[in-house]
């Protein structure tokens, strides 16, 4: 069963007009390095055009820099370093106190010092957590620190990481799969593909929309920003990933027309709102 607009627009009720910002979930985006400040960005912007009603992002200083610059809508908190390593744990749990929810792992590198950060913060972290990109290994070595909040994120290469397995192209064979290491694991897996596959172990959906144009880089971190917002906002993770799976896929074929090959990662954000909107 695929998922469906429909399925999708139920975690988009009508908003109070006495709401605030606060009502729509508090989202902490932790990533980036000396060489990556794009990914959190993207993260960033992607879970605010999802409907998220505040978001921060934790990132090196050069990075975070780099992120303020990007939209004055982000609220960047800079670390010393090129790199996130066990000294900034307590800056991240700092943030994390006052967040619904987080997003975990984009534009890190793989360092030994930032896979002990990394390591350490899903260990005591239990809110809702998208683990993604780089952070997805050290699940792989730990998996111990899998829980039912949380919903990862990979693509064939980081499921196998992850697994130890090689995903297969047939669907059905992979839906099967996924199934069987979200419920060994006791979380959420989105494995992303040409049809990408969401599971909790109990449930499992396919999520048809999308394009060969989303082959580029960032268009991951857009997903993982839009799981994170709908965390924040109170979604199940799987809810959250099927949700995430099909706006990212809906706001890519809006993009591609007129782009094609030439289509970014940041031509989907204005995108993921039409998608629920249908316009």
């Amino acid at each position: 069963m695929p998922v469906t607009k429909a399925m999708v627009k139920k975690l988009f009720p009508p908003r109070e007009a006495w709401s605030h910002k606060g009502d729509y979930g508090r989202l902490l985006v932790i990533g980036g390095s000396r060489l990556y400040s794009g990914a959190p960005a993207l993260a960033a912007l992607a879970a605010l055009r999802a409907g998220a009603g505040v978001v921060k992002v934790l990132a090196p200083r050069r990075a975070a820099d780099i992120i303020a610059s990007f939209a004055p809508d982000l609220i960047a908190f800079p670390v010393r370093g090129d790199f996130l390593n066990s000294w900034h744990l307590p800056d991240a749990f700092r943030l994390l106190e006052e967040a619904d929810a987080a997003v975990l792992g984009g534009g890190v590198e793989q360092r030994r010092e930032t896979a002990m950060f990394a390591e350490k913060f899903l260990e005591k972290n239990r809110k809702p957590v998208v683990v993604d990109a780089d952070a997805i290994q050290v699940v792989g070595n730990r998996k111990d620190l899998a829980h039912e909040k949380m919903v990862i994120t990979p693509h064939a290469q980081e499921f196998f990481q992850l697994t130890g397995v090689q995903p297969t192209d047939l669907v059905k064979e992979r839906m099967g799969m996924v199934e069987r290491f979200a419920k060994e694991l006791g979380c959420t897996i989105l494995l992303k593909g040409a049809v990408d596959v969401i599971s909790d172990g109990k449930h499992t959906l396919a999520n048809e929309t999308g394009t060969p144009f989303l082959a580029k880089g960032g268009t991951g971190d857009v997903l993982a920003g839009v799981c994170g917002a709908l965390l924040a906002r109170g979604a199940s993770p799987f809810e959250a990933g099927c949700a995430a799976a099909w706006m990212n896929g809906t706001a890519g074929q809006m993009a591609a027309k007129g782009r094609g090959e030439g289509l970014l990662a940041s031509d989907l954000l204005p995108y993921l709102a039409q998608a629920i909107l249908g316009k």
